[in-house]
């Protein structure tokens, strides 16, 4: 593999930003410093553009195998390391699930050959499967899932006392979909007597709503601190939550961590109005109230990752009456362009963003040597231009599906370059033929 040499960056690490050279070799970070230099490096120069660590998504969707036609892994990773996103991992609900370890180690076999960044899957807990977890090696992939409350793929977890042996019998994070199912079918049945089928979409965060997502994330934080597990509660969407989850622990000793998507950063329930079903997640965007405290609570260190719940869906199947439209939209290519926006507005710092997006989510999963600028780390790394106006539209959208919830947004920043293992993977909207991918390793 060719040596690069990155001159003049601004480098963005650790709570800092500062002006360095970072020579790229054979795969990893080998030097940081000023007046660098190298005889065969391909040099290139950043003119003052940011240095990033390459982000690091602990959600996604990518819908392979057996829902093929809303994306895949080569289609997504693609649009992924476009938008600065190095390393993703995949969740269990495809088709089919990601519930046994055989059923893992294809999906590996699958992203071998066909990701552009760096990639793990989690395993999917169900309310039968439990001795085959407890088979599980803590360092064959990324952690465990389980879907406390109705989810894509009908992997509920329902029956408490299965959910606590699981609680009690890994050593890995379990990451969890909060929301109480029996709240969310009695709010459904009150509103599908009144329209029908095609309830307005306004309804939806009333549907899937505020006691719906407090009841669940109460119920498995209170289980997680009975059993002593390792629980990381995914994309919170409510302010009411957010009061459940400490700051005042070191992230690398916290046991009960939350996460917080761009979506419930980005959007409210006043954009129902205009984006209708193509904002429709599980969990709901809710009220500008819910989204101002889910940026308190991120900026207060009590929510600790930012990442996408990336989960396309073709724009035909988004078009569709309430009840028939699916959850979820793609998200990869834009999300960090769309944190450092609201850099750019004064909202957060771009060190808050490196740390929630590619620090955090490394020491959440002990993911081995990335998340970090650092020597002898593996070069996952983006360049990014902080003057450089675009708007999201048809023609520069990457996802299979088409479409982004996002289409007609302006960002003042650009992803310009990213490297994926030492490798240039996406050069100025050009990709590499070569990929540079590897599956994540853990140090556990």
């Amino acid at each position: 593999m060719k040596p690069y040499l990155l001159k003049n960056t601004k480098t963005v690490n650790e709570g800092n930003i500062f002006e360095t050279d970072v020579l790229l070799k054979d795969g990893f970070i080998a030097k940081i410093g000023k007046n660098l230099s190298h005889d065969t490096a391909t040099v290139i120069d950043f003119e003052g553009n940011f240095l990033l660590p390459g982000v690091i998504d602990d959600q996604v969707h990518f819908r392979e195998p057996g829902l093929t036609h809303k994306g895949n892994i080569a289609t997504e990773s693609r649009a992924a390391i476009a938008g600065g996103i190095t390393s993703f991992m995949e969740q269990p609900n495809t088709n089919p699930q990601t519930t046994t370890i055989e059923k893992l180690e294809a999906k590996f076999q699958m992203a071998s050959g066909t990701a552009f960044a760096n990639y793990s899957f989690l395993f999917g807990g169900t309310n039968d499967n439990l001795e085959e977890l407890k088979r599980l090696d803590k360092n064959a992939c990324s952690g465990v899932k389980l879907f406390l409350g109705s989810s894509t793929g009908n992997m509920l977890v329902d029956n408490e006392q299965v959910i606590e042996q699981i609680f009690s019998n890994t050593q890995m994070r379990i990451s969890a979909h909060c929301e109480d199912e029996t709240t969310i079918r009695e709010n459904l049945a009150k509103y599908k007597a009144e329209f029908g089928d095609n309830i307005p979409i306004k309804y939806h965060p009333i549907i899937r709503s505020e006691e719906a997502c407090y009841l669940s994330s109460s119920k498995a934080i209170a289980l997680a601190k009975k059993t002593g597990a390792r629980l990381h509660v995914f994309h919170l969407s409510t302010g009411k939550e957010t009061h459940l989850f400490e700051n005042n622990i070191p992230l690398k000793d916290k046991k009960i961590t939350a996460e917080v998507c761009i979506h419930h950063l980005w959007f409210s329930d006043a954009d129902y109005e205009n984006k209708g079903t193509l904002i429709k997640w599980n969990p709901a965007v809710k009220t500008a109230e819910d989204r101002s405290q889910l940026w308190d609570a991120l900026l207060d260190g009590r929510i600790d990752v930012i990442a996408t719940d990336h989960a396309p869906h073709t724009a035909e199947e988004k078009d569709n009456v309430y009840t028939n439209a699916p959850s979820g939209g793609p998200l990869v290519q834009h999300a960090l362009p769309a944190m450092v926006q609201r850099y750019v507005e004064g909202k957060i710092t771009l060190e808050k963003v490196v740390e929630k997006m590619c620090h955090n989510p490394a020491i959440l999963f002990d993911l081995d040597r990335r998340g970090y600028v650092r020597e002898g780390y593996y070069a996952d790394l983006v360049q990014l231009d902080g003057n450089a106006k675009w708007q999201v539209n048809k023609s520069n959208i990457l996802y299979k599906c088409g479409w982004s919830p996002l289409e007609g947004t302006t960002f003042d920043a650009k992803v310009k370059r990213t490297w994926v293992n030492g490798g240039l993977a996406y050069d100025q909207g050009s990709f590499a033929e070569e990929r540079f991918a590897k599956r994540l390793t853990f140090d556990r």
